[in-house]
């Protein structure tokens, strides 16, 4: 029975998530389809990234991921499908599979989406939900698509790293505005070597410490913690760390931004080892 997860920025207002699903369904009763997530944002790649990774690898091998983010940034006359992980994802040919593999996968076919008729979302999906029940019936990319190997590049931020610092960018605000920076447990604890820190964001703020989880602290006072996902998060325990202090995450406005006045429009975290 195959699993097909689904991460959008459509949103769920409308129809669209649910003709998806019916498309999917329709293509191969025996799908089992799987939201992870439909407010991604379009523009921060980061984002998506972090989500889709903590995700798909609590799945079996075999599943099929299909990601939908900023599907018509330009004419999707055609879309991806990788082979990763021994998983496989589906998505726009638009740097977004690069992004959240971190590396380009060895095996990738394009699936050409007809243009000619009410070309829209659904004519993208439904290219993808044919390309997958045949590839869930005859293993092998090659049943999918055509192979190819010039597709569009993107790769994940990563921090800046010195002898006693790392300057890190925030890649994701949860709903509680709880914010996560990309710096791993492992890359922490290698370039800290047992010393002491001081992790500064905005206005100075500092924290010092690192917490076990919210409840290590005190209401409304600030922490530092690894998250389930492995990534150093701040915020305040019962309060809005994001919203309070002003910080903005990443996205890919903002690249293009900085480069059009050479300057940054999104704030680092600093960390500081001594």
């Amino acid at each position: 029975m195959p699993i097909v997860t689904l991460s959008t920025d459509i949103g769920q207002a409308d129809y669209i998530i649910g003709a998806v699903k019916g498309q999917l369904l329709t293509a191969d009763a025996s799908n089992t389809v799987v939201d992870i997530t439909h407010q991604l944002s379009q523009h921060n790649y980061q984002h998506t990234a972090y989500l889709c990774n903590n995700a798909f690898k609590h799945f079996p091998q075999g599943t099929f991921h299909i990601i939908l983010v900023n599907l018509f940034e330009n004419l999707p006359d055609h879309l991806l499908i990788a082979e990763y992980n021994n998983q496989f994802i589906a998505c726009p040919d638009n740097g977004i599979l690069t992004t959240v593999c971190g590396v380009k996968p060895v095996n990738v076919v394009a699936v050409d989406v007809d243009t000619a008729h009410n070309f829209g979302v659904l004519a993208c999906t439904q290219a993808l939900a044919m390309a997958l029940k045949k590839l869930s019936h005859s293993p092998g990319l090659q049943h999918a698509g055509r192979f190819v190997d010039n597709i569009k590049e993107k790769y994940p931020l990563r921090p800046t790293i010195g002898a006693d610092w790392i300057d890190s960018q925030i890649i994701f605000i949860d709903s509680f505005e709880n914010v996560v920076i990309n710096v791993t447990k492992e890359e922490f604890e290698e370039h800290r070597r047992g010393r002491n820190f001081r992790i500064i964001f905005t206005r100075n703020e500092v924290i010092e410490k690192l917490s076990q989880n919210y409840a290590s602290v005190t209401p409304g006072d600030k922490l530092a913690w690894f998250n389930s996902a492995g990534y150093l998060e701040i915020a305040i325990n019962k309060g809005n760390m994001a919203g309070l202090f002003g910080l903005q995450g990443f996205s890919e406005n903002s690249l293009k931004q900085a480069a059009m006045h050479n300057k940054l429009l999104y704030q680092t975290v600093r960390i500081f080892f001594s």
